[in-house]
């Protein structure tokens, strides 16, 4: 897990995770735009998003369920599942 989860440091690293599994070219995490719709402008598919889901799951300790998976079309939205997700880990620690 990353040290610091602001919401701009989540968005840089999706991107960076998106870039890296579908080996996009020619866009860096900086310049990756987190509003565009990942499936209908990049072209990720289900099984794509499941292989990003378990990067994820990995860097950050959570688990995106599946169901989730039509709701999270953007970086931004994915970003904010994750920041949520993990506030409510935050959450769950202390009141343990």
């Amino acid at each position: 897990m990353t040290g610091n989860n602001s919401i701009d440091e989540i968005i840089l690293r999706v991107a960076e995770i998106l870039i890296q599994e579908l080996k996009l070219m020619d866009v860096t995490p900086e310049t990756f735009d987190p509003e565009i719709d990942l499936v209908d402008e990049v072209g990720i598919d289900s099984m794509d998003l499941a292989t990003v889901a378990l990067v994820i799951r990995d860097q950050y300790a959570i688990r995106i369920d599946e169901d989730d998976y039509p709701k999270l079309t953007t970086v931004q939205l994915i970003s904010e599942h994750i920041e949520k997700k993990l506030k409510e880990k935050a959450a769950e620690k202390a009141t343990a």
